[in-house]
């Protein structure tokens, strides 16, 4: 009878167990947490690094892929463009202490003189070969800006139509005021300009875009050759993650050149860069290599070749 008792009588209950030295069982027992998920490295730019300058100077080739009229750089296939950018990158590195990268920079709408199936007097180039530029430039570590032509199109809305292609890290953005319409306006019988705020747009989106896609720091060109193209320049706002970079666009002389850049770089805000344009046709003469590094004051971080 004693060990039927024994049999029968009921075992300690949880709190007694937990009392008694052993363990609690495993199923009250609490979930190892997961370690968190280490973050993806944020990826480089050509010629290495995560921020644009001063690691780097970038000589670019301007143009629309395939219109030998626009630029150089539609005068050859995206092979001997790609050689020929890297080819004159090199003709400036004897003049400069950082290295010196190719670029592209490339017409991604083009102004039109008609107004187009949009009615906005601008058009984009094929998308198809388009990227097909673009991704070949990432494979061959140059960096590749896409320049817009917006017409009555707002910049921000034509910025959004290429967001596929500037989450790559390679990819920086231009806006070009001279081509910006208002209402009633048409290009060549006037020169265009664009609002900070409209600019400050494009720069907020385009910030957002860097930290949502962890991207390395981002080239945001403002052509510019007349102070009313950028009328309030000073309240244009260079976000996080962004470089801001005036481009003196100006043709003609050395000494009108000179004069453009000198008004250009006054009053630049904090933390902007500057950039040069070398025309092969219009400037008389063009200037070299050399002289664009050492005639030049300060010293251009972007030369494109149109």
């Amino acid at each position: 009878m004693a060990a039927l008792l024994a049999a029968c009588t009921p075992g300690p209950t949880s709190s007694e167990g937990a009392g008694s030295g052993e363990g609690p069982s495993s199923g009250s027992a609490s979930p190892t947490p997961s370690p968190s998920p280490t973050p993806e490295p944020v990826p480089e730019l050509p010629g290495g690094g995560t921020t644009l300058f001063p690691g780097r100077r970038m000589i670019a080739l301007y143009g629309s892929p395939g219109t030998s009229s626009l630029g150089l750089l539609g005068e050859q296939d995206i092979d001997a463009a790609l050689e020929r950018a890297a080819d004159l990158a090199a003709e400036y590195q004897p003049f400069s202490e950082e290295p010196v990268i190719p670029a592209f920079e490339i017409i991604s709408t083009i102004a039109t003189a008609a107004p187009g199936p949009t009615g906005d007097y601008t058009t984009p180039v094929e998308r198809e070969r388009l990227t097909e530029w673009v991704v070949k430039a990432g494979e061959a570590d140059t960096y590749v800006v896409l320049d817009l032509q917006p017409g009555t199109q707002d910049f921000l809305t034509q910025a959004q139509m290429f967001e596929d292609l500037l989450v790559m890290p390679h990819v920086g953005l231009a806006l070009d005021p001279e081509w910006r319409l208002k209402p009633g306006q048409r290009h060549m019988r006037q020169i265009g300009s664009v609002s900070a705020a409209e600019v400050n747009q494009v720069t907020a989106w385009l910030a957002e875009l860097v930290e949502e896609h962890r991207l390395p720091e981002k080239l945001v060109i403002l052509h510019q050759f007349k102070l009313m193209m950028l009328p309030d320049r000073e309240e244009i706002t260079s976000p996080d993650g962004l470089v801001v970079m005036v481009h003196a666009d100006g043709n003609g002389t050395p000494e009108q050149k000179q004069d453009t850049w000198r008004v250009l770089k006054q009053d630049l805000p904090r933390g902007w860069r500057l950039g040069w344009k070398n025309f092969i046709d219009e400037d008389s003469p063009t200037f070299t290599p050399e002289q664009t590094m050492t005639e030049v004051t300060p010293t251009p971080w972007f030369v494109s070749y149109q």
